[in-house]
């Protein structure tokens, strides 16, 4: 099948395959937009099933960061990196050098930084090999550094205003929330709702994440497979995406799914499917720009924390204007927003 007519296309700008033979790194970085800047996105490292899998992903993916950023409103357009994780081709200074060097010879179309798999210590070896990265060690008071506590703080303020939207709550204490995922953002993210009074459930295939939250707080271990079930009142995906289908749906008992995974929704329909079971979703590319709202300010330069916070506590408006137009609508709130960056980013074009 040509890529040309690939159901995720999108009328991306360019695709790009990377193979480097001295150091067994194989990546595909996706550009899907620069009309508001230069594609900016981070770059995740997975063990795909297939190459067929790796694209659908880099192309969903950058999809969703030109979206993301235009929603929150940044200077920056969508891409996307995966690295095809192997045996053969451990995570080595070498790849991660191959890699920065590939981003390099993109001259600035694409800015990276870390994703599922990298970390910000790999950032700074690719920094070695190329100027077109963030999410590196914070300088001072600058900006910079993990932006996962930023994506998990936007995450947070954006349950709240889900929370006072579909329960009509203030709080979110006694709350039942499921976490499935509990890495690098979901680990904060439990900690803040731990600190607000709510009720945790967790799930992680990975059991090192699940011992380090279950020392840090107390929290009820559901098991991986049941945790998009559980009897909770907020359901919070934060692992990988494609969890909310036809077939997972019905079978949901959350009233909210508000979380930190990227492309929650397997197709648009789903957003529908949720509507009509009166789920409040919150599209998943406006709640979790915490992350790459603090690489815009790192790479920009001349930023500070207090103004990172001060953009992030933006998110939870923004969803809150999604809700009420999708209440007096009745249109599902993944349509609205997605209608929303597209006009953003006409605009830019024009």
């Amino acid at each position: 099948m040509s890529v040309f007519s690939h159901a995720e296309f999108d009328d991306h700008e360019s695709l790009h395959f990377i193979n480097d033979a001295s150091t067994g790194l194989r990546a595909i970085i996706a550009i899907h937009s620069t009309v508001l800047g230069p594609a900016a996105g981070g770059c995740r490292r997975w063990s795909y099933l297939s190459d067929a899998e790796a694209v659908t992903d880099a192309l969903r993916l950058s999809r969703g960061m030109t979206y993301k950023n235009a929603v929150a409103e940044l200077p920056f357009g969508g891409g996307k990196a995966v690295i095809l994780s192997s045996n053969t081709a451990p995570k080595s200074p070498q790849l991660l050098a191959a890699f920065g060097r590939a981003v390099d010879s993109l001259g600035g179309k694409y800015v990276t930084a870390e994703d599922v798999g990298m970390s910000v210590d790999d950032m700074r070896q690719v920094q070695q090999h190329t100027k077109f990265v963030s999410g590196l060690p914070q300088s001072g008071a600058n900006a910079g550094g993990d932006p996962s506590p930023w994506t998990a703080l936007g995450v947070y303020l954006g349950i709240a205003a889900a929370v006072k939207s579909r329960l009509e709550k203030d709080s979110l204490k006694d709350l039942k929330i499921a976490i499935q995922g509990v890495g690098h953002v979901g680990a904060h993210l439990c900690q803040l709702l731990h600190d607000a009074g709510a009720k945790l459930l967790v799930a992680d295939v990975n059991r090192d994440n699940l011992n380090a939250v279950k020392t840090a707080i107390p929290v009820e271990v559901v098991a991986p497979a049941n945790i998009l079930y559980a009897d909770v009142d907020v359901l919070a995906p934060c692992a990988l995406g494609n969890v909310l289908t036809s077939a997972t749906i019905p079978k949901i008992k959350a009233k909210v799914i508000a979380g930190a995974a990227n492309n929650q929704l397997s197709t648009l329909a789903d957003g529908a499917r949720l509507a009509a079971r009166k789920i409040l979703y919150a599209p998943d590319y406006v709640i979790n720009a915490g992350g790459i709202i603090s690489v815009s300010h790192e790479y920009y330069g001349a930023s500070s924390e207090d103004q990172v916070r001060a953009d992030v506590e933006k998110i939870p408006h923004r969803l809150q204007s999604i809700f009420a137009e999708s209440s007096e609508s009745g249109r599902p709130t993944n349509e609205l927003a997605d209608e929303y960056a597209r006009r953003l980013i006409a605009a830019g074009r024009k």
